[in-house]
């Protein structure tokens, strides 16, 4: 690797750094391109030449964050017992407690799904493919074992978890809920939604 590249990858590196931080303490629209790099200690125009966009920014970062993450669900979730709501609630209460951790940090990858000047290499909270892929596979085994509806759309479904998941954290930004009681809310709509989707005896 020669200088020029050393240089730029150090670079990258203290701006995803500095973004990790600033999108943490301020959300995602309290963290600007200036303040990215004000804090990275790089040229604003480093950061453009580096990232299309903010939200590209949010992405690396939360691409980094989540892969550990959605390797420990890929080891687990094939040794979960259960039914198919279960193996959602468990899926997802692994999610909350993660997600706790760094809250603004997950309120901003929410908060940019919303930002429609996002460049296409963005992936916002709900463009994530391996989220989707685990959601949709858990749901496939319940049809697998009868134990959801054989003509359901799948993608709906996903669709309506991600949906759902994303909506609980209103409740810690309303009410103050920690990852328990955000838990307990996303099992009761798992609940609501299992109604429309489970087979029926």
């Amino acid at each position: 690797m020669g200088p020029r590249r050393t240089q730029k990858e150090a670079t990258r590196a203290r701006v995803l750094a500095a973004a990790r931080e600033l999108f943490d303490a301020e959300g995602y629209d309290g963290a600007t391109i200036r303040e990215i790099a004000r804090r990275a200690g790089v040229a604003v125009g480093s950061v453009f030449t580096t990232f299309a966009s903010k939200g590209e920014i949010l992405s690396e970062v939360m691409q980094a964050r989540l892969d550990p993450l959605y390797g420990e669900i890929n080891r687990v979730m094939p040794h979960v017992r259960g039914s198919t709501v279960d193996r959602l609630r468990t899926l997802f209460a692994i999610h909350f407690e993660f997600e706790n951790r760094h809250l603004r940090l997950f309120l901003a990858h929410i908060a940019a799904a919303y930002d429609w000047t996002l460049s296409p290499a963005a992936r916002p909270y709900g463009r994530n493919p391996r989220l989707k892929a685990i959601l949709r596979d858990t749901v496939e085994k319940g049809v697998a074992t009868g134990d959801v509806r054989p003509d359901i759309d799948l993608d709906e479904v996903v669709g309506l978890l991600l949906a759902a998941y994303a909506w609980t954290y209103q409740l810690a930004i309303t009410q103050g809920a920690g990852a328990a009681e955000l838990i307990a809310a996303m099992d009761r709509q798992i609940g609501v939604l299992a109604e429309g989707f489970s087979a029926r005896a």
